[in-house]
């Protein structure tokens, strides 16, 4: 079984090539027979006509014509002479030259075929004659003319032939190269070398179908270093609080430290913190595959605003920051999961928190513009690093290395965010000026 494309191709080529080639060959063959035949005919036509006429004005009839007429060649080797296959009647149909069996026979004048011998204004008789074809006289002009055409076509045809075959081998060559990069290529991805490159040769499809697959390795690669990244910052997330209640209750254990109300509330808190943990990681596995359940209702975008607003104004109070609300009473309801988007909102409003001063300000704000409704959380925060904005969203990403998880946040609230805008069909876009603040804008 023949399983090399590069092989394929170069016989696909060739077949077309050698296809063309005989249908070409054999199309100019039959068109130059055909001419010949034509311009021949015509040509002893004549000459044939005035012999029979010259005849019959020396004899006065045809009595004596036998056989066949003896045509003499006409052109440059006059002195050949060949038979030409012909009937002839007289005037009233009565075969007097032409095949044995006929002669003396009255038969139907083809007029189609046929063509009347006049002489003194007067048709004497009819000549009907009969297509031979120069091929079938071999040694005549036109026969070694037609001869020597058919093998001019025929090396033509061979030539053309040599000539697909060479072009089809360097164009499968061409053609399956890129495959069998791509074949490699996907063997090694195959084999864990994530993030294989493989070179872009064409613009063209297969120039296309290369550089996705090169997207695609790029891709595989980055997801592989983000799950390896998550796995080990869940670890690390884990184990600060896991650590914490461990130590305590060994120490509780042994009876080197006495429970108090102190004691407790810090194990309850990174109880707390595990749990939070666990859910958080709980939410984004499901929104990141596509089942998340949502409960949407019909929702008064500034009621939800107000409800977010209410959540975090204590905290908000506690460290000096304004949080207000910019949004109309009469914007459209809007068909969504109102808990999953406070959930967004609250998410967005946190981290707002966690990065503007006290004396610094936060607006919650939505309005309606063509057919879809915006929420915005900004803040006058420190802003984000223009390196950093392209990875916020990704799970456990800190933009501030120097923080740690001791705030009780779990790291993953900006991708539970962006998974939940996701699955309600929105978006979610950030835009920061260090220093000046940032902007968190869900659209849906």
């Amino acid at each position: 079984m023949m399983r090399s494309l590069s092989a394929k191709l170069t016989i696909a080529f060739l077949v077309v090539g050698l296809t063309g080639s005989i249908i070409a060959a054999l199309l100019v063959q039959f068109q130059t027979r055909r001419e010949i035949d034509r311009f021949v005919l015509d040509l002893y036509q004549t000459e044939l006509v005035n012999q029979l006429i010259e005849y019959y004005e020396v004899n006065g009839s045809w009595r004596g014509l036998e056989g066949q007429i003896v045509l003499r060649q006409p052109g440059p080797d006059s002195g050949r002479s060949r038979y030409i296959p012909v009937t002839v009647t007289d005037a009233a149909g009565r075969v007097i030259l032409g095949r044995p069996d006929i002669v003396g026979k009255v038969i139907e004048i083809e007029r189609r075929r046929s063509l009347p011998l006049v002489t003194g204004g007067q048709t004497v008789g009819w000549i009907m004659l009969y297509d031979e074809g120069p091929d079938r006289n071999p040694g005549s002009p036109e026969g070694d003319f037609l001869a020597r055409m058919n093998l001019a076509i025929r090396v033509s045809a061979m030539t053309a032939s040599v000539v697909a075959l060479v072009i089809g081998v360097l164009l499968a060559r061409t053609i399956s190269r890129p495959i069998r990069d791509l074949q490699e290529a996907t063997k090694r991805v195959a084999t864990g070398e994530l993030g294989y490159q493989v070179p872009v040769r064409t613009k063209d499809d297969l120039g296309q179908l290369t550089a996705s697959f090169n997207q695609m390795s790029a891709d595989l690669a980055h997801e592989n270093n983000l799950r390896r990244q998550m796995t080990a910052d869940i670890a690390h997330e884990l184990r600060n609080p896991l650590s914490v209640i461990l130590g305590y209750t060994e120490s509780l254990s042994e009876g080197k430290l006495k429970g108090s109300e102190p004691i407790f509330a810090v194990m309850n808190d990174e109880a707390l913190h595990l749990r939070r943990l666990i859910d958080d990681l709980r939410t984004l596995s499901l929104a990141e595959a596509g089942e998340l359940t949502l409960y949407r209702q019909d929702v008064e975008p500034r009621s939800l605003l107000e409800r977010v607003l209410a959540a975090h104004a204590p905290r908000a109070e506690e460290r000096s920051i304004t949080l207000e609300i910019d949004a109309s009473e009469t914007l459209p309801r809007v068909s969504i999961d109102p808990d999953r988007i406070a959930q967004v909102l609250g998410n967005l409003v946190t981290n707002a928190l966690r990065y503007t001063p006290a004396g610094g300000s936060i607006r919650l704000s939505a309005y309606h513009e063509a057919g879809r409704t915006i929420f915005r959380v900004a803040d006058t925060g420190s802003g984000i690093q223009p390196k950093d904005l392209p990875y916020i969203f990704e799970r456990f990403y800190r933009a501030d290395r120097a923080r740690s998880s001791d705030s009780g946040e779990s790291g993953l609230g900006l991708a539970i965010a962006r998974s939940i805008v996701k699955e309600h069909g929105g978006t979610i876009n950030v835009e920061s000026t260090p220093g000046q603040g940032t902007t968190f804008t869900v659209t849906l």
